[in-house]
């Protein structure tokens, strides 16, 4: 098992070397202006996940369950599902320049999840090891994954938008979709995101069950997670009730992603029931 362990970091280390690689790519994409249909994003994405899709097996077949026991497996399986997420959007053309901005968030991520504090190997098996438990973290580290994306098409609209009303040309010029059709790719994705964490978030009595020990209800994480739900509750209802969309809708995805991203290892760090 130390051995499997070793080499599922290894090959997550090269994915996120090649991630890497698609970020510095992505800079040119940006200075060009998104003029050009590009595959070479697509396809150093495509090979990254690879390498990434070899490290969670290894892992979780090391562990015999869903590699999903601590923050290192947490975040790596947050940036596969934002991956993963895009390479099926990007084989509509006009959707493929959303790589730019997906790879500097997945490397991100990567290189915080390599930090070696986060994954140390296990003395012993995991403490989360039933399935309903297993399930409750895959559906809510699902639920990231497509509120990272719903992000990143935020971060798309809001460069279209800033282009149509400074660089008209460039945003004309620019193969990118129109900008109607970015919010919608935004909302989706919101409500996707949204349906996934609520079931992940039903599935929290059943933890209870099956560790009584447990104090759920003086768990950090327990209202950290109904915060997150509520936000995005609300994101959602603003946009769909009283119709604000836009430039404002755009920036609350984005801002509250990056809420999620900047708190979630703290509150796991604090959570007693996710400190392994």
């Amino acid at each position: 098992n130390l051995v499997s362990w070793h080499d599922a970091r290894t090959y997550f280390l090269i994915a996120v070397i090649i991630y890497g690689g698609s970020t510095v790519y992505s800079i040119f994409l940006w200075r060009k202006g998104f003029r050009q249909h590009d595959h070479v994003n697509y396809f150093l994405l495509l090979a990254g996940i690879l390498f990434h899709t070899r490290a969670m097996i290894m892992r979780g077949l090391s562990l015999e369950r869903c590699p999903v026991n601590n923050l290192y497996e947490a975040m790596t399986f947050v940036a596969w599902t934002i991956t993963a997420a895009y390479l099926v959007f990007g084989l509509f053309p006009r959707l493929r320049h959303l790589g730019a901005f997906v790879a500097p968030i997945v490397f991100g991520i990567g290189v915080f999840a390599l930090m070696p504090a986060l994954d140390a190997p296990y003395r012993d098996q995991p403490v989360f090891s039933h399935g309903p438990v297993s399930l409750h973290a895959a559906l809510c580290l699902l639920s990231y994954g497509a509120f990272g994306l719903s992000s990143v098409a935020a971060l798309m609209y809001l460069m279209l938008e800033h282009d149509l009303k400074f660089h008209k040309l460039r945003a004309l010029l620019a193969l990118l979709p129109p900008i109607d059709r970015l919010e919608k790719i935004t909302s989706r994705l919101l409500w996707a995101g949204f349906i996934l964490l609520t079931t992940g978030l039903a599935f929290i009595p059943f933890l209870k069950e099956e560790h009584p020990e447990a104090k759920i209800a003086l768990d950090p994480k327990v209202p950290w997670s109904a915060l997150v739900w509520l936000i995005y509750l609300g994101l959602i209802v603003w946009h769909g009730r009283f119709a604000q969309s836009g430039r404002r809708f755009a920036w609350g995805a984005v801002g509250t992603f990056a809420f999620v991203l900047l708190t979630f290892w703290g509150v796991n760090l604090l959570s007693p029931a996710h400190k392994f």
